[in-house]
């Protein structure tokens, strides 16, 4: 049993207006084989929280912790978490001109675990993954991203989710931009993921139509840079029919969480 805890962070980034407090005060503990999902308006911090976790060198940490199994990984390099088992599929995933897929994995699998794996085994995994993802096997050999379409690139994410089998994903509003389809072929490899490692899932979202092919376990609203309520799924269903503007505070609404 793994343990991803947050407590009571805070972190800044840096503006045109200067720095400015993004997070204040966000908590949470998330166990293996647990599916949280976190729901709130645009500009409330769910993406710093997600790029925060990973180790983005924009947020600044002012106050707080972030432990993996009781080590602390904001004292780690970017890499340093993803060894210990923290993965961050983005909302935007980066083009890395010049770099197969396949050496991308590869070299990212070896990084991971440590070693090496062997070829033959290695280059079954790999097709066998994408199959179930509806990938071409073109797709290993052409450079990181490089040209993918949006629904390509989220597959992408999923292919390195199942490959590495980290011990907490993070999906930063992994169905944004996906059609009906491809929503459901990345919901599969997702389950399909958390099913064959026990892992924890923490899934950013807007809507609740990726919650109805990854159940979560327990929903969470945040706003202002916080958790403000969690509830079990019957929450998704209450915020798609009364929105944010009740958790927002006052003077605020979510056209302005936009800005």
């Amino acid at each position: 049993m793994s343990t991803l805890e947050i407590k009571d962070l805070h972190v800044s980034v840096e503006t045109k207006e200067g720095r400015k407090q993004i997070l204040k005060g966000a908590t949470l503990t998330v166990h293996s084989g647990e599916t949280h999902a976190i729901m709130g308006p645009n500009g409330s911090g769910k993406s710093t929280l997600a790029y925060t976790l990973a180790g983005h060198p924009k947020y600044e940490v002012d106050s707080g912790q972030a432990l993996l199994d009781g080590h602390d990984l904001l004292k780690m390099t970017p890499d340093e978490r993803a060894k210990a088992g923290l993965f961050l599929a983005m909302q935007y995933p980066v083009e890395v001109p010049g770099v197969s897929m396949t050496n991308f994995l590869r070299t990212a699998k070896t990084e991971v675990d440590g070693k090496a794996p062997a070829i033959r085994q290695w280059t079954k995994d790999l097709n066998d993954a994408m199959k179930r993802l509806r990938m071409d096997s073109k797709f290993a050999r052409r450079s990181v991203n490089e040209g993918f379409s949006g629904g390509e690139k989220k597959r992408a994410e999923v292919l390195q989710l199942e490959l590495l089998k980290p011990k907490f994903a993070i999906l930063d509003e992994t169905d944004s931009g996906l059609d009906v389809d491809a929503l459901r072929i990345v919901s599969e490899g997702v389950n399909r993921a958390k099913e064959n490692t026990g892992m924890g899932v923490l899934m950013v979202t807007h809507y609740t139509r990726i919650l109805k092919y990854i159940k979560p376990d327990i929903v969470h609203v945040f706003a202002d840079g916080r958790f403000v309520k969690t509830g079990g799924p019957e929450l998704a269903d209450t915020l798609e029919e009364t929105g944010y503007d009740q958790y927002l505070p006052e003077g605020a609404n979510s056209e302005s969480a936009l800005a």
